[in-house]
């Protein structure tokens, strides 16, 4: 498999044709909708992951079981025909990596800034209001937020907005802790 660099600039090359496609089609929005439940859907199931990531799979097992995803999710006829491309590539593995840039294009192109947020466990819509209206006022623009569930920071939040990243998780203060500990003695 590529490396990370390759993975990220395969990523944006597939996700800057998406977008493209979409704006054509005057379907931003609705790809966009697609991309976010494909994410929701990834960062839930293990066995999702495991589909566009195995290279045990076919190109075939991997469409149909995609196929079968987009047709419950009601997608977008463009998402369905641009993953049926990605997949026939053998470039499943990147799909995390499209939904990013491509979410990261539309943001730009409106003006938006792109808040990366990281949390133990998936926000309400209260809190995502809140943190949306107080990210605006941190940042005084538009904010999207691109939120995404990781157990092992067991708590709190991590914020990366552009180069600036906010780091209050709890597995930081842990581990800030720990190294106080230690030079304790």
């Amino acid at each position: 498999m590529a490396g990370k660099a390759s993975e990220s600039g395969l990523a944006g090359r597939y996700a800057a044709a998406l977008y493209e496609l979409a704006d054509e089609g005057k379907a931003l929005d609705g790809v966009a909708g697609d991309l976010s439940a494909l994410q929701a859907a990834l960062d839930g199931s293990e066995d999702m992951r495991r589909l566009v990531r195995s290279p045990v799979l076919d190109r075939d097992a991997q469409w149909n079981a995609m196929s079968a995803l987009l047709d419950k999710m009601g997608a977008h006829e463009l998402t369905g025909k641009f993953l049926g491309v990605v997949t026939a590539n053998r470039r499943l593995f990147v799909l995390s990596g499209i939904i990013r840039a491509y979410m990261a294009e539309l943001a730009s192109r409106r003006g938006e800034v792109t808040a990366d947020v990281v949390t133990a466990h998936p926000l309400s819509d209260s809190q995502s209001k809140a943190l949306e209206a107080a990210l605006m006022k941190a940042v005084g623009g538009k904010v999207a937020i691109a939120a995404r569930v990781d157990p092992s920071i067991l708590g709190g939040l991590v914020v990366k907005v552009g180069s600036r990243m906010i780091d209050s998780s709890l597995r930081t203060q842990l581990q800030k802790l720990k190294i106080a500990m230690k030079g304790t003695g």
